[in-house]
């Protein structure tokens, strides 16, 4: 399909990625955050537990950024840290700490598509959005909770991932992704993935305080709520050193 802008003609493909930039730039800038989170893990059933976390993250010119999860409650999962290295091009780094075993894991590659803590989440959605990790092509115009957006198929690069596609919805005014579907590696619907409750900070830089992760194939789902953000916390490459992750603090 082709779509006319002014006085050429463009892909669906390239408008895809126009929009995909568009994303990335609105976004871009941020320097450090550091942040307080609920993560609340719901089986079919709906019983539910509530873990508390701490996030800190870096953003890395011309790479992926930086990310350092801690948690700290309940006391089962209490000192468990978890260190992200986000690649444009190259695949992610990632280590998970595991205090009960005083051991360092690196995730490898093939092992991205396997679940974050227990929850819907799995490795590889941990990471930062990249632009290159992505062929990307625009479907149609949609509405979705009230807001005019793009929908958009993005296709992983990279063989490890465990989908085939997403889609995903992308508001116009703000190009804040407000919905993603996930499809596994066979097709088939797995995961999708709502963001609600934006919040504005620093004048230019939307969060969402709420997001669910629900999985279509056991029922299961896992909300991230954020209690507080700070940025401009003064973070640099020496506080995300998978090195001294058994002494994070």
């Amino acid at each position: 399909m082709t779509f006319y802008l002014g006085s050429y003609a463009q892909s669906a493909e390239d408008k895809g990625l126009t929009i995909a930039k568009e994303r990335k730039l609105r976004d871009s800038g941020w320097g450090d955050s550091t942040g307080e989170m609920s993560m609340i893990l719901r089986n079919a059933q709906g019983d539910e537990v509530e873990r508390k976390m701490r996030l800190k993250s870096l953003e890395i010119a011309g790479d992926g950024d930086k990310a350092l999860t801690i948690f700290e409650q309940p006391l089962d999962v209490k000192g468990t840290a978890f260190l992200s290295f986000s690649h444009a091009v190259e695949p992610d780094d990632q280590w998970m700490y595991l205090p009960k075993l005083s051991k360092v894991k690196r995730i490898r590659s093939r092992n991205k598509s396997g679940p974050f803590m227990g929850s819907e989440f799995a490795f590889e959605d941990m990471s930062s959005f990249e632009i290159e990790k992505y062929k990307f092509r625009y479907l149609r115009d949609a509405t979705f909770d009230g807001q005019a957006s793009f929908v958009l198929e993005q296709v992983p690069t990279d063989n490890d991932s465990g989908y085939s596609k997403q889609i995903i919805w992308v508001d116009k005014q703000h190009y804040r992704l407000l919905k993603a579907e996930f499809y596994d590696r066979r097709g088939s619907l797995l995961k999708e993935l709502v963001n609600y409750e934006f919040t504005l900070y620093l004048d230019k830089y939307w969060r969402p305080m709420r997001t669910e992760m629900f999985n279509e194939q056991n029922g299961k789902s896992t909300e991230l709520v954020i209690h507080q953000i700070n940025f401009n916390t003064g973070l640099s490459d020496i506080d995300f050193n998978q090195g001294t992750l058994k002494n994070v603090r």
